[in-house]
């Protein structure tokens, strides 16, 4: 009898930690740790590396209104995410799941300790996916920077995460239209890059250009810190890449080699057009270009070979520089600091080349079986133009929305003043 029990409490142990064992089994240690570690690049990225980058690229009086928005988002968008960000991105969104998610998990309520993704804790997965839903409206930031109330900007960014990024990254990465046509977008060329750009414009456009531009010259206060958030963005897109992989892999170590080939391509072409045409290289030329080839490369990360890479960081460094240009001198669109040139046109740069890079020939992992070069470029391009009409559309009715609930802009004055003193009552600098 004393041996039966005995057999019966090993039986209940072992029926006890079954679970465990299995969760233990499933759950990659590799994977989950360098998922965690991107995670931590990726918001590195946004706070403090685009703050700072941001925050020295506008004048004086506006560089706490900047890192303050910065902020803010990280801190609204962290609780949309909880909320029902997550639910609506990657839940099953059942007869409408080809265009948004569910409803099923919002407060994360099917995500526990014991919840798995593929070969991770779903917390590490739903709090990666997080941060790339932070950085996605922060970028937009810098298309109405020194001119938007900050009210406003609060409201535009939930709304706008709502209707335009949820979406779209359902549509690509979490089993929509997109992803069952075959889209190539690893780590965001049209979820973020396209998505961040586009809108960007627009609400450079609605809201009208700065007081003074562009006859006058709104000169960068800070490169000292905006080349210290750059340095920033280019260690944490290793994270923003590399992890998209979602695995501790070669994917993930190639998507890495690419990434930095093409920001120090990017950057070294800048560089060299405003060396030939001004005479001499600027700070600002070459850490924009190095944003350009690191935006560009996003998309096509996790599908290319090394040369390839180079080729995507010149086209980005020539491309976007000509972009900027354009938009700036002959459209006279105030973008502040060139969302659109820069993220939009490398977006959708890099989306379209991942289309013809991915070809083993040309170093990468290759085409679907049964999918021509010719068929997947076509979806590239699908994907390219139904993120830019969905982006412009519901971002310019975002915006109007905006406008009747509490008004966009600052006033004349407020802007005169400056908007961390006006929105904040605080200064960046005691002088």
């Amino acid at each position: 009898m004393k041996l039966l029990s005995g057999l019966k409490g090993l039986v209940g142990a072992a029926l006890l930690l079954l679970p465990q064992l299995v969760l233990a089994q499933d759950i990659d240690s590799g994977d989950t740790s360098w998922i965690l570690t991107s995670t931590a690049l990726v918001l590195f990225m946004s706070l403090p590396g685009l703050a700072l980058f941001y925050g020295g690229l506008v004048r004086a009086k506006n560089v706490l209104s900047v890192l303050m928005q910065c902020f803010a988002i990280a801190c609204v968008v962290s609780v949309l995410w909880v909320l029902y960000g997550y639910s609506l991105a990657f839940g099953d969104g059942g007869g409408l799941n080809g265009w948004i998610g569910g409803l099923s998990n919002v407060f994360l309520s099917d995500v526990s300790r014991n919840s798995i993704s593929g070969t991770l804790p779903e917390t590490t997965f739903v709090m990666f996916q997080m941060t790339f839903a932070i950085i996605t409206p922060a970028l937009i930031v810098g298309g109405f920077a020194e001119r938007m109330k900050f009210s406003a900007m609060l409201l535009f960014s939930v709304l706008w995460s709502t209707l335009v990024y949820l979406p779209i990254c359902h549509w690509v990465w979490g089993g929509g239209w997109l992803a069952e046509m075959g889209l190539l977008d690893f780590a965001g060329g049209t979820v973020v890059h396209i998505t961040a750009g586009v809108a960007a414009m627009v609400a450079a456009v609605v809201l009208g250009n700065r007081r003074g531009f562009p006859g006058t010259p709104m000169m960068p206060h800070n490169m000292t810190m905006t080349l210290t958030g750059a340095g920033m963005l280019w260690v944490g897109w290793f994270g923003f890449n590399g992890g998209s992989a979602v695995a501790a892999n070669g994917d993930a170590g190639m998507a890495i080699l690419v990434t930095h080939i093409s920001a120090a391509c990017g950057a070294l072409t800048w560089s060299a057009i405003e060396w030939i045409k001004f005479g001499k290289p600027s700070a600002l030329g070459i850490v924009t270009g190095m944003v350009a080839g690191l935006g560009t490369i996003t998309p096509a990360s996790g599908f290319v070979g090394p040369a390839a890479a180079m080729f995507i960081g010149i086209s980005a460094g020539f491309v976007c520089f000509h972009a900027t240009v354009f938009i700036k001198h002959t459209l006279k669109i105030d973008d502040s600091l060139d969302v659109f040139p820069v993220h939009g046109v490398g977006g959708i740069i890099g989306t379209f080349l991942a289309g013809i890079f991915v070809a083993s020939g040309f170093g990468g992992t290759g085409l679907a079986e049964g999918v021509t070069m010719s068929e997947q470029v076509g979806v590239q391009l699908i994907g390219i133009l139904a993120t830019l009409i969905w982006t412009a559309v519901l971002s310019f009715g975002i915006l109007k929305l905006t406008d009747r609930m509490v008004g966009l802009r600052v006033s004349e004055e407020q802007e005169t003043q400056g908007l961390d003193i006006t929105q904040h009552e605080e200064r960046g600098y005691i002088l």
